[in-house]
């Protein structure tokens, strides 16, 4: 891997960790009742409406992931307050997901304290490529593949 290939690897991971631990601490909870204009197109014409949460946190969070991504996510899904699904867009590389899993593990506990997380992150032709579980009591997130 080549020294620039490494760097961008690097800043990828910083920016996205610093995007969500800044915005999470920063603004609390997501406000932003409507969802983005391009992922509810997206939604409606790839698979039918799903709904971003199934709690007014995890309807937030979802719908705050989505836009705070800035096109790197296409679609997210909160379940039960523990669990976070989300559907990435061809622009992230697959050494990516692993660093885009670990920033949304940690943006998900700042916003969800004090319990074990699950992240879900599936392929923009929907298939689980990695799964992401956060152990509250170890502090420690564990990966697995599809």
């Amino acid at each position: 891997m080549s020294f620039f290939q490494q760097g961008r690897r690097f800043l990828t991971a910083i920016a996205l960790v610093l995007l969500l631990t800044l915005t999470t601490a920063c603004g609390g909870t997501a406000t932003a009742k409507q969802p983005p204009a391009q992922a509810q197109s997206d939604r409606t014409s790839s698979y039918g409406q799903l709904a971003y949460g199934n709690s007014s946190a995890g309807q937030d969070f979802g719908t705050w992931v989505i836009s705070a991504s800035k096109g790197l996510i296409k679609d997210a899904y909160v379940r039960d307050n523990n669990k976070l699904g989300v559907v990435i867009s061809p622009q992230v590389r697959p050494n990516e997901v692993r660093d885009l899993a670990r920033s949304l593990a940690q943006g998900f506990h700042k916003n969800f304290p004090n319990q074990d997380l699950t992240v879900l992150v599936y392929a923009p032709d929907k298939k689980l490529i990695l799964t992401a579980q956060y152990d509250e009591q170890s502090k420690q997130i564990q990966y697995q593949a599809g």
